[in-house]
């Protein structure tokens, strides 16, 4: 039993690897990027209610859309903050209560309805989950010179995703312990690990790409398409 899920979409970056492109709004099949990322978590049934945070150029671009769909499945669009996770705060006060919390960048508009269910099994589990994949690559630590310090085990490392689920206690716990610390965490789960609460993960979907440059957006166009031709 899962229980009530409330949902968080984190759109509110910069854009900056983009070279002058806000990502958001790039085409895909028809559609401006983030109503992809929208139409997919609003298509899981799970989900209660929807949040997406933004900046405030979105939010005025996005007013004349609202009635529309996908755009409004969204039941409270949100300023962001100055950091990612201040952004997820403003989100988390937005929601109602609920029983799980579930947080998606915006920039990942592939992702699979099934990731979504694992996530939302896994959290109901564990109290927090985090969509990852193994590691391919050989990972290497290096000092300030370049030079390798270290060659970790890839069998043990996850490249972390999202969506990244949590119990809703537990994450506004988390938040409200770690304070301002949190502007230093680069994910939702690293503010969870500073504040002391066990994460798990489950398995992601490596066609879950997060669009952060140019090349990211000819590979999801690419996969897009692939994915558009299995369900005809």
């Amino acid at each position: 039993m899962t229980g009530t899920v409330g949902a968080i979409i984190v759109a509110a970056g910069s854009s900056r690897r983009m070279a002058g492109t806000d990502k958001l709004w790039i085409e895909l099949g028809g559609q401006p990027l983030l109503a992809r990322t929208i139409a997919a978590i609003a298509a899981c049934a799970a989900v209660d209610q929807l949040v997406v945070v933004t900046g405030s150029d979105n939010l005025l671009r996005i007013e004349p859309l609202r009635h529309l769909e996908p755009w409004s499945r969204v039941d409270h669009w949100i300023l962001g903050g100055k950091t990612r996770q201040d952004s997820v705060y403003h989100g988390l006060q937005a929601l109602n209560p609920c029983d799980l919390v579930l947080i998606h960048d915006g920039a990942r508009p592939l992702v699979r309805p099934d990731v979504l269910e694992r996530g939302i099994e896994a959290a109901s589990a564990h109290g927090a989950a985090v969509a990852a994949v193994p590691v391919t690559d050989t990972i290497k630590v290096v000092d300030a010179e370049e030079r390798i310090a270290a060659t970790p085990d890839r069998s043990l490392l996850r490249a972390a995703q999202t969506p990244q689920v949590f119990s809703w206690r537990i994450i506004q716990v988390a938040y409200e312990r770690v304070g301002t610390a949190r502007a230093e965490c680069t994910d939702d789960a690293s503010v969870l690990e500073l504040a002391g609460f066990p994460v798990y993960t489950f398995l992601g979907d490596r066609t879950n790409i997060k669009v952060s440059t140019p090349v990211d957006v000819a590979v999801v166009r690419s996969l897009l398409g692939a994915m558009e031709e299995e369900q005809t």
